[in-house]
């Protein structure tokens, strides 16, 4: 007898649609399972990027803090200045800067997000601190340069004056030294004899060979402008040749003109008294006259104050 009843093909087909239930759950539940794993991957993916996000812009905060803390140090030595705190601070940058790299290759965990961003706002509030005292440092540096400049300029001021009184004070010292020169008038020449006789002659002409001294006097004129005090009057006799009579053992020396040395052939010390006092030079060669005509050159304080002549025959 045949088993394909009605009822053994109802069966069949609750099995078949109960088998195709069953693949049907066991399919949504696998696709559940996938779509909840590639959920779970999408998500580990954001965090992953979240992570790498949060660090390399952890690691610009850093870069920057650096830069900024390197330009205040170059401010404060363009100021002359400098500060080991802010070396220091660097030093601490570059190092936490090393571990945040670091991260790129290892965990970066919430806790170190928060310690490196906690460390970043301390170093940002030294940051402004810092930089509100180098800006009262500049406003106070530009404040002395100003007084510097006035000063310097007051200084300049000051020496272009002091140079001007200096130069007014030289050029009143010399019209007063030019004033003051003393001034030899009456000038006379006389001669004494082998034998002791004083002979004038108003032409001031002597035979050679009587002379044995030759006798200068004249005056000082009056100058109220000279000091009265102690004066050196020096004495030049030129003979015919044109030298001056020069004998150390009779007197002779050098003295200062203009710089220059000149020999003279005698000296007097004396005190100008504004009297328009006599002084007299009597010279003794110790040797025989030259024939001719000699000059008389009379200096004092550096000025020529007199000249006169006479000529031996």
């Amino acid at each position: 007898m045949s088993t394909n009843t009605p009822e053994n093909r109802g069966n069949k087909k609750l099995l078949i649609v109960g088998f195709i239930v069953i693949l049907t759950s066991i399919n949504g539940i696998l696709l559940y399972m996938n779509y909840q794993k590639k959920e779970k991957a999408e998500e580990q993916e954001e965090v992953i990027r979240v992570k790498n996000t949060e660090l390399e812009n952890q690691i610009k905060v850093y870069e920057a803090l650096k830069a900024d803390f390197e330009r205040q140090s170059q401010e404060l030595q363009a100021m002359g200045l400098e500060n080991d705190s802010l070396e220091s601070k660097i030093a601490q940058i570059n190092a936490d800067l090393n571990q945040l790299r670091g991260f790129r290759t290892s965990s970066y965990s919430l806790a170190d997000q928060r310690k490196f961003r906690d460390r970043a706002q301390a170093f940002e509030k030294q940051l402004v601190e810092k930089d509100r005292e180098i800006a009262k440092l500049k406003e106070d540096n530009e404040v002395l340069f100003t007084e510097n400049t006035s000063l310097k300029t007051t200084q300049n001021k000051l020496s272009d004056s002091l140079t001007t009184m200096k130069s007014t004070n030289q050029n009143l010292t010399e019209k007063v030294k030019v004033a003051s020169r003393l001034e030899a008038k009456n000038i006379s020449v006389n001669v004494v004899t082998q034998r002791g006789r004083e002979k004038d002659d108003n032409d001031n002409e002597f035979r050679a060979k009587t002379v044995d001294k030759i006798k200068i006097t004249f005056n000082l004129g009056q100058n109220d402008v000279a000091a009265k005090e102690p004066k050196t009057i020096y004495m030049r006799l030129i003979e015919p040749d044109g030298a001056a009579l020069y004998n150390l053992s009779t007197g002779s020396g050098t003295f200062q003109i203009e710089g220059e040395d000149m020999y003279y052939t005698a000296k007097r010390d004396i005190v100008f008294d504004n009297t328009q006092q006599q002084v007299s030079f009597v010279y003794n060669k110790n040797a025989a006259y030259k024939k001719g005509q000699h000059t008389i050159e009379l200096y004092a304080d550096g000025f020529l104050i007199g000249r006169g002549s006479f000529v031996l025959k």
